[in-house]
């Protein structure tokens, strides 16, 4: 044991040893042990095994911990991309949802909605306009469902832009059936497919032939029957069984309205109308396809129209400027009375209407000195006021 403790090793390792003790140790001449050069090599080489041995449990400890860190944040981590991946994947679908639900409304727009060949038909074939000389920009695209009317309409706005200026067009359409047109030349000249008839009325009747051909109604072919009737130039009106026409011509622009007339009532809402600037058709109005005639009932005539409005401004309160005013007495003769018939309700059906303005007797805040007093001829209800300045 002497010799174990000043070896400094344990036991177990000096006696793997003892067969080699002769190359280990030697005797010295006062009879003590001594470790021989060889000897003390092989105990410093069992010594740096022990401390090896000793150190590599806790270097495994260390690093065992280490990866547990690193495996517990990992996993924590693929718990954050999952619910990650999961609110996604719920998004996704939400997404997905309000996609389908947009393509189908867009897809219902587009079947009610009237396209680009409508409008290019239009300009090409009514119009006469050489689109291939401008470059065309859609400016807005609307579209809407009227209660009032019970229809779809739809509002475009184009410009054109060419060599020699640019034009804004307007179309609205109802049910798919063009009810508008508007065409405005900026500071320039619209180029023409070919030049225009020197006369406005070869102009009205190429232009009312090509209408009747882009929208194929059989009403069209009454109103080009009436327009071969009228041989002069000038303002002139022409009525055949329930159509009129009026020609209106004024310098270089010149209106041709066709109308539906019935027991002397003029149904203007009902009716074509075509506008020329130097014989190019830039406005066109269509409401005869879409408006009926209720009926032609005038119980109430101009002369209780106008007593009727006046009466009803003696009673109505309304308020100017934040003041309510209550009583408004007007001039004895009316500024103008009008037949307009006029839809009632949310209907398309028009009904014999007055359109009385009458002028009062003092000029109120903003400068209201007139008022508008609408009622229907068949039942004398009053259903519109307004105030006027003018």
């Amino acid at each position: 044991m002497e010799l174990v403790e000043n070896i400094g090793v344990s036991s177990s390792h000096l006696t793997y040893h003892l067969e080699n003790l002769g190359e280990l140790i030697f005797k010295m001449d006062n009879g003590r042990y001594k470790l021989s050069s060889f000897g003390k090599a092989t105990i410093s080489a069992m010594k740096g095994v022990e401390e090896a041995s000793d150190l590599e449990p806790k270097r495994l400890k260390k690093l065992s911990f280490k990866w547990k860190a690193v495996f517990a944040g990992l996993l924590v981590a693929l718990l954050v991309l999952s619910s990650l991946s999961a609110i996604q994947f719920f998004a996704l679908n939400e997404l997905s949802d309000k996609q389908s639900s947009l393509e189908a409304e867009n897809l219902q727009l587009r079947s009610w909605g009237v396209g680009t060949d409508k409008v290019t038909r239009l300009l090409r074939d009514v119009v006469n306009l050489d689109i291939s000389k401008y470059r065309v920009s859609l400016l807005s695209n609307t579209l809407e469902y009227r209660t009032d009317f019970d229809v779809t309409e739809e509002i475009l706005k184009y410009s054109l832009i060419g060599a020699g200026g640019s034009l804004d067009a307007s179309f609205r359409f109802r049910n798919n059936h063009l009810s508008r047109y508007q065409l405005i030349a900026i500071e320039s000249t619209p180029i023409m497919n070919q030049n225009p008839p020197s006369s406005i009325l070869d102009a009205a009747k190429d232009a009312l032939t090509r209408y009747k051909s882009y929208s194929g109604d059989a009403y069209l072919e009454q109103m080009e029957n009436l327009l071969i009737k009228v041989n002069q130039t000038q303002s002139t009106t022409v009525t055949e069984g329930n159509m009129k026409l009026q020609i209106t011509l004024s310098g270089a622009n010149a209106e041709f309205l066709w109308m539906h007339t019935e027991k002397g009532i003029d149904f203007n809402s009902k009716s074509l109308r075509m506008t020329f600037e130097n014989r190019v058709l830039t406005a066109l109005t269509d409401g005869y396809f879409l408006f009926t005639v209720a009926n032609t009932n005038l119980n109430i005539n101009q002369d209780q129209a106008v007593l009727a409005a006046r009466s009803h401004l003696k009673s109505l309160t309304w308020a100017i400027d934040g003041t309510q005013i209550t009583g408004f007495n007007t001039h004895e003769n009316p500024v103008s009375v009008e037949l307009l018939p006029h839809p009632r309700g949310e209907s398309v059906a028009l009904v014999p209407y007055w359109y009385v303005v009458l002028h009062l007797d003092k000029t109120y805040a903003g400068g209201i000195n007139m008022a508008a007093v609408g009622l229907y001829a068949d039942t004398g209800e009053v259903v519109d006021v307004q105030m006027l300045s003018g």
